[in-house]
């Protein structure tokens, strides 16, 4: 079980991790598939010293993992359920924006600024 200090580090190391535009762009390019330095740095352009830099900051975060793959290295994110959490993190973010609808039809909470005009006319 984790305590409250562990929970500190870990809201931490997430938080360092995701407060670089650079290293949250990253992030989003990795919760889609694993990326190469070379070819994330081409995706984003960016260079490549800049992404290494990034990507061992995420790894000293816990958030990503190198896998040597003969001569190169992948990085992906450390757990499936960190893709996850992530993945739901961006999107309860954007859900919170009135600008943006809901992403979840289910939800029972998130009525559309439609259905909002629509029961206060009613």
């Amino acid at each position: 079980m984790m305590n409250i200090e562990s929970r500190i580090d870990a809201m931490n190391r997430l938080g360092r991790a995701m407060a670089d535009p650079t290293r949250s762009r990253i992030l989003l390019s990795l919760l889609h598939e694993p990326g190469y330095p070379a070819e994330l740095a081409q995706a984003l352009g960016l260079s490549r010293a800049n992404v290494s830099n990034h990507l061992t900051c995420l790894r000293g975060c816990g958030i990503v993992v190198a896998k040597m793959e003969g001569r190169k290295t992948r990085y992906e994110i450390t757990d499936p359920h960190l893709t996850t959490a992530l993945s739901a993190l961006v999107d309860v973010t954007l859900a919170v924006d009135d600008e943006v609808p809901c992403l979840d039809p289910s939800c029972p909470d998130c009525a559309t600024s439609a259905d909002r005009e629509h029961e206060e006319q009613a």
